[in-house]
């Protein structure tokens, strides 16, 4: 919704009538993950997407029926065996989409959903699934406060503590709980929608791979900041792209820097000057991806000198060095293309290889390091009372 959400402020603002599709589960190899949105105004305007454009046609006339009627509704769209063009997803894969008309009455906590999304502040909203009474029912989760209500103090409570836990994942999923928030028990679907701040992106070394990486980076969604102890090479003025510009030594700025399991750092100094005091700050810390430029020759010594200063071996096996896949990158573009390859494949579980010299699905369940939602061969829920029984029921109905 993050690129969306100058339009909905508007619509919303000035009383437009318009209905939210949000895709809230997935099965096998859908194309958008739970969480991804499209918004459709009474005039015809749409923005957003959810699938990429296969199933976006039916979306569209269902959420007209829902402005019409102000009652939401859930969908499930998948593959038809009869004729592969009707509606459905040729790729093979089903999603579960939620649409619901967004207004002052249906959702007032609307607005400020928003602008905590476009100040950057970790935020989530709880939704109960289908038409029934409590059905588009919100819940704003931040921090240990909420705003709305799913129905009852219970089923509140029990959201809460899951979107807590989502929060700190960067998680966004379905969660079944009993109407009163019992958590084995399912029957009530609700769906928590995660919004965090941008994942952090360290790139150190001011040099022309730097400009390339930076622009990258921020391509996927990072916060980036470049890090330089020259001041005459770090400026904002040789990287516009950059959020930040900091100069300062490496391993200085670092020690102090913010950094969890969603952080990227990408070291392209290649100075052991500057690296390997650098790299021993970064392979303490608990960034889900640490790479390293430079040859096989200078790799080998700074391992022997990050040996030498007592990092261990397990910390060691974290570092992707020579940095990024085997692509023949040549150009600073063509190297960034490989290094942000690796990061896509360390975050979900890739294996670098072409997808037409393998059998296995194209999207593999894999818990993300990058703090973003995985999307798999199951949906994307914790259905609690099939976990403790084993059921294995994976069938999707419009409800």
């Amino acid at each position: 919704m993050r690129e969306i959400t100058s339009v909905l402020r508007t619509w919303f603002e000035e009383g437009v009538p318009f209905a939210l599709a949000t895709v809230t589960r997935t099965w096998s190899s859908a194309p958008r993950p739970p969480g991804a949105v499209m918004a459709v105004a009474a005039s015809g305007d749409v923005v957003g997407s959810i699938s990429g454009g296969c199933v976006e046609g039916a979306v569209y006339e269902l959420a007209m029926e829902v402005l019409n009627t102000g009652h939401p509704a859930l969908q499930a769209y998948g593959v038809s065996e009869k004729d592969a063009y009707n509606v459905g997803l040729t790729c093979g894969g089903t999603i579960e989409v939620f649409i619901e008309p967004v207004n002052v009455e249906t959702f007032p906590e609307f607005n400020l959903l928003l602008a905590e999304i476009d100040t950057g502040n970790a935020v989530a909203v709880a939704t109960v699934l289908g038409s029934g009474p409590v059905g588009g029912q919100h819940l704003l989760i931040q921090g240990d406060s909420c705003l709305g209500t799913l129905g009852n103090e219970g089923i509140d409570r029990a959201a809460l503590n899951q979107a807590q836990g989502f929060l700190a994942a960067g998680r966004t999923a379905t969660v079944q709980l009993g109407r009163n928030g019992e958590i084995l028990d399912d029957e009530v679907t609700v769906f928590i929608s995660c919004f965090v701040p941008p994942p952090r992106m360290y790139i150190f070394g001011a040099i022309d791979f730097a400009g390339a990486m930076v622009r990258i980076g921020k391509f996927l969604g990072f916060n980036v900041t470049l890090c330089d102890a020259r001041p005459i090479f770090a400026t904002p003025q040789r990287f516009p792209d950059a959020d930040e510009v900091v100069v300062r030594w490496p391993h200085e700025f670092l020690s102090n820097a913010p950094i969890d399991e969603r952080t990227v750092i990408c070291v392209l100094t290649h100075d052991p000057k500057f690296d390997v005091p650098l790299l021993q700050v970064a392979l303490a810390s608990p960034a889900a991806y640490i790479g390293a430029m430079g040859s096989r020759r200078t790799h080998k010594m700074r391992i022997a000198s990050l040996k030498e200063m007592g990092v261990s071996r397990s910390s060691l096996n974290r570092l992707s060095s020579p940095i990024g896949l085997d692509l023949g990158a040549r150009t600073p573009e063509e190297t960034a293309v490989s290094i942000a390859a690796e990061i896509i494949a360390s975050a979900w579980g890739g294996s670098g290889k072409p997808l037409r010299s393998m059998e296995t699905p194209i999207h593999r369940t894999f818990t993300p390091a990058v703090g973003r939602a995985a999307t798999s061969e199951e949906p994307d829920t914790f259905d609690y009372k099939r976990h403790y029984s084993g059921s294995d029921d994976l069938t999707v109905q419009s409800r």
